[in-house]
């Protein structure tokens, strides 16, 4: 049997677990963030696949008889690509699995600056219906000191645009990305903006560095990691700045110590009771052990 052609390593959020990962490029066109090392390798250089190959790796999966009902477009940076270019590949998508019923991709707020509304709404006609935003921090300085090239204006404009598109968002929040000495304000800017945009999911992610930190330092060279108590703390501060409609949120990735999942702000309360409680009585909080976490 044929097999779909990936270019490894390949990523995807967790909740994509039981897609079809339709590789649509190759690394990602920043791939300046000093914190990620998804796309490092030398045969990560940003490109996209043709039309031709994308119609092609589909056909591969339909004829393998495995039900697909969600579709992620893989790598990291799919919505640089046209409109035009979009809408081939969603109508594509359409008409090799007309039983599909969500397609998804990372996206990068600097993807949506050129494009409009109703642009984003005819995608989402096409299927479209979550974009995963790793936003990583609402603070400027922390934005800055990562080399994201993004910063608090231009995430809430990309935030507002899905949500006015009609299209479903999920940010990512990296816990300890300010470090010892930025903690607070990394905390309470990033609820700001989760504030300011009320996405449909949250989830954060414990900041780490499996490859060494040389690349992270050359740009934030006084960086001190947060010792896990200081983590748990970072997410009281966020949670506690929070203050959203209907937000799912979730702290259940394999980077976490705490596993936290509810509706905020629902379970606002119970969320800080948990934390506080990994705060003062970490004994008796359920934490996953070191060689627990998949970093």
């Amino acid at each position: 049997m044929h097999q779909l052609n990936y270019i490894e390593p390949v990523f995807r959020p967790p909740s994509e677990w039981r897609s079809l990962i339709l590789q649509v490029t190759n690394g990602c066109s920043w791939n300046r963030c000093t914190f990620c090392e998804m796309y490092q390798d030398e045969n990560k250089t940003f490109n996209h696949k043709s039309l031709e190959q994308l119609k092609n790796d589909l056909i591969i999966a339909k004829k393998s008889q495995m039900p697909v009902q969600r579709i992620f477009l893989a790598d990291g940076d799919v919505m640089t690509l046209s409109v035009r270019r979009l809408s081939e590949i969603l109508k594509a998508i359409n008409a090799i699995f007309p039983d599909v019923q969500r397609i998804s991709s990372y996206c990068l707020p600097r993807n949506l600056r050129h494009k409009s509304v109703e642009e984003l709404q005819y995608l989402n006609s096409l299927g479209l219906k979550l974009l995963f935003i790793g936003c990583e921090s609402g603070d400027d300085e922390v934005l800055n000191l990562i080399d994201k090239g993004e910063s608090f204006q231009s995430s809430v404009d990309a935030l507002t645009k899905i949500s006015r598109a009609g299209i479903k968002s999920s940010v990512m929040i990296l816990n300890g990305l300010g470090g010892t000495t930025l903690t607070k304000q990394h905390a309470i800017n990033s609820a700001r903006l989760m504030n300011e945009t009320q996405p449909n999911y949250v989830s954060t992610l414990v900041v780490s560095f499996p490859m060494g930190m040389q690349r992270f330092s050359s740009r934030f060279p006084g960086f001190k990691a947060l010792p896990q108590s200081m983590l748990f703390e970072e997410i009281y501060l966020f949670l506690s700045n929070l203050e959203l409609e209907r937000t799912i949120f979730r702290s259940d990735h394999a980077s976490n110590y705490l596993v936290l999942k509810g509706v905020l702000n629902k379970d606002k309360e119970k969320l800080m009771l948990q934390t506080e409680q990994a705060i003062n009585h970490p004994d008796e909080a359920r934490l996953r052990h070191e060689s627990q976490r998949g970093l």
